[in-house]
């Protein structure tokens, strides 16, 4: 399955909980509705069930008080590819920038794809509201990634903070192997 996902704001290198969860928050909102288009919709075989239906196969996971939904993730035997354009305020070619090495800020993207590992990834005060239940995120984990593609350009935009940048992002998910969840999906 082949989809994209954009980000437009600050991506920065070695960012803390509250960056990654900010970003975590712009790619649920995106990946709910994704979760309500074919092949994803309806909740077929009750992934998006909590907790789990006997005899289903539900890819919810507990974090605090967060009810996580991965759609990369181990019970789906599914990996991804990501395509990266990653635009920013700088001249092309500059890998070491006045916003941070472009490799810390893509594992803060990175961290801000996936589910928090444990529950002190999360920001403390932090709760979910109705429409995050569940709180889709593309990955289960950040080494489910098996290729990693970025272009990056100038973002043509006056004031750009130095932080600021627009990520276009294709995944195209694999399944590692083929069992019935994952039909439609890789």
């Amino acid at each position: 399955m082949e989809f994209y996902l954009h980000y437009d704001g600050p991506l920065k290198a070695n960012g803390n909980i509250r960056d990654k969860h900010h970003l975590r928050e712009q790619f649920h909102a995106q990946l709910s509705v994704l979760w309500g288009q074919v092949p994803l919709a309806p909740d077929i075989g009750g992934l998006l069930s909590y907790p789990p239906a006997k005899n289903s196969l539900s890819v919810i996971m507990k974090r605090s008080e967060f009810t996580f939904a991965p759609l990369v993730c181990e019970k789906l035997a599914l990996v991804c590819e990501l395509d990266i354009t990653f635009l920013r305020p700088e001249a092309p070619g500059a890998v070491i920038t006045q916003g941070g090495d472009i490799d810390n800020r893509l594992k803060t993207l990175f961290d801000g794809l996936r589910i928090p590992r444990v529950p002190d990834e999360i920001p403390s005060g932090f709760a979910p509201i109705e429409n995050d239940k569940p709180f889709f995120c593309l990955l289960e984990d950040d080494n489910l990634i098996t290729r990693v593609n970025v272009a990056t350009g100038r973002l043509l935009r006056e004031n750009a903070g130095q932080n600021e940048v627009v990520l276009l992002i294709k995944i195209t998910t694999k399944a590692v192997k083929a069992i019935w969840a994952n039909l439609g999906l890789g």
